[in-house]
């Protein structure tokens, strides 16, 4: 069909108005290398808001992941249990480490990791005296995990949580921020979260010295020494005052982009969630979902139509549509890697990629943006 309107991206950047205060200052004052008053307040202002000790601004989450692993020591020979239904870059920097991955379906009041399934592992584990080093939780498109639980089942076997927060920052479980439940949580500011420094991330933790050690090795691990004296491998994985810059002024507004995409999720729950066959990701009682994105399930047999159906239509209508992400016990790249489901005989990441779509949620989509999506996904249904 002809598409005669712009398109609808699925979250695109949300400029405040007030980076350019903050990146103006870093030229004003020639701080524009991974050094400045910019990267400091960012941390400052990071660490407050989430009710940490200290954080590390990075140039990734990627980054940020690495090294949390490199600072609980894991290497060639150690096992890291991870969530299966996430995207690659949760696991990469295990690969990166000389690790093997194992990995942890999830479940469906939540749609992250399984305690169910992680006891299951950390019991074999345990039988056949081979922990792992650590288990990376993450938080799918802004829902917490069931970090009560899965922190009790880790604590039982002394193994430390990196707790992959990309998603969901200023999210909330129990009345504390995600990312802060683990020995360390990350965040991403990637170009598509709901708050963006164009590409960056962070470390955060309580471990103050631990985070000491993270701005230490994310600046090529160089020693204090009149000359460039370098003992152990470094990297170059610190953000710059000028993107720090655009971090700053992304933080002031981000309570205001949770609220922002919160009303979108509801707006297309409120027009969607009759039909039969749909259903939205879960908020569990005692959590607060930043709803990055607005994902939902869509089961054929009773629809009458699919995923990829909807995904098809949406695109014939100039808007993008994307599916959940794809599991990485099914990703060719680990497809020796171990893996345990929810229940001995029942893979919920499966279902969930073989159903689950994410529609436009960005803060900065206009209302009647929003009924041309929903307008479009009613249409299928109506015409099946």
């Amino acid at each position: 069909m002809k598409q005669d309107h712009d398109r609808i991206f699925l979250s695109s950047p949300h400029m405040s108005g007030n980076e350019q205060k903050y990146i103006d200052e870093a030229f004003a004052s020639n701080w524009i290398a991974p050094l400045g008053n910019n990267v400091v307040e960012f941390e400052k202002e990071l660490a407050d808001y989430n009710d940490v000790k200290d954080a590390a601004v990075l140039n990734s989450g990627t980054a940020a992941i690495h090294l949390a692993l490199r600072l609980l020591d894991v290497g060639s020979g150690d096992t890291v249990f991870c969530s299966s239904l996430t995207f690659v870059a949760s696991t990469n920097p295990i690969m990166y480490q000389g690790a093997t991955p194992l990995f942890i379906d999830s479940e469906l009041e939540t749609w992250n990791m399984s305690p169910a399934a992680l006891d299951r592992a950390l019991k074999d584990a345990s039988i056949h005296g081979k922990l792992p080093k650590a288990v990376i939780v993450v938080n799918l498109y802004g829902q917490s995990a069931q970090m009560d639980e899965l922190a009790t089942i880790c604590s039982y076997y002394n193994v430390p949580i990196i707790e992959d927060a990309a998603e969901s920052l200023g999210s909330e479980f129990q009345g504390k921020k995600s990312g802060t439940f683990g020995k360390f949580g990350i965040y991403s500011f990637n170009g598509n979260k709901i708050i963006t420094t164009s590409g960056g991330g962070a470390l955060v933790s309580n471990d103050k010295a631990a985070i000491e050690k993270a701005r230490f090795l994310s600046q090529q691990a160089r020693e204090q020494a009149l000359h460039y004296e370098h003992v152990e491998v470094g990297y170059n994985y610190r953000m710059s005052n000028i993107v720090a810059g655009i971090g700053r002024g992304q933080l002031e507004v981000l309570d205001e982009r949770i609220r922002k995409r919160r009303a979108i999720f509801d707006r297309y729950a409120k027009a969607l969630g009759d039909i039969p066959g749909v259903s939205f990701q879960p908020e569990p009682r005692g959590s607060k979902s930043n709803r990055w994105l607005t994902a939902l399930t869509i089961d054929p047999a009773v629809a009458g139509v699919s995923r990829d159906d909807l995904i098809k239509q949406l695109s014939e209508h100039n808007i993008e549509a994307r599916p959940v992400w794809k599991p990485m016990h099914l990703q060719p790249l680990y497809r020796h890697a171990g893996y345990y489901p929810h229940e001995e005989s029942t893979s919920v990441s499966d279902a969930l990629f073989k159903n689950g779509i994410c529609l436009p949620s960005g803060s900065n989509m206009a209302a009647e943006d929003q009924e041309r999506v929903i307008a479009a996904v009613l249409d299928l249904f109506e015409g099946r």
